[in-house]
């Protein structure tokens, strides 16, 4: 189950003991996405694409313009 914590700017995904994240940092009305992390080890299960398809859908509830600082989230965004 992904977690959304506003107070870090990230949303986390526990998986197997290990903690996968997406950072982001807000200013004014713009999103800007800027790191996904996900373990080496639960590499190539869509743990990321979970993440940020999460992530996308909050950040378009709030009615934020989105961006992306990250290379792994350019793949949905651009």
């Amino acid at each position: 189950m992904i977690q959304h914590q506003p107070e870090n700017n990230c949303f986390i995904l526990q998986e197997a003991g290990a903690e996968c994240r997406l950072e982001y940092q807000i200013q004014a009305d713009q999103v800007y996405f800027t790191h996904t992390y996900v373990p080496p080890a639960l590499r190539g299960r869509g743990l990321a694409e979970q993440l940020v398809q999460a992530g996308l859908q909050w950040a378009q509830t709030q009615g934020f313009g989105i961006h992306s600082r990250c290379s792994y989230v350019d793949r949905y965004v651009h």
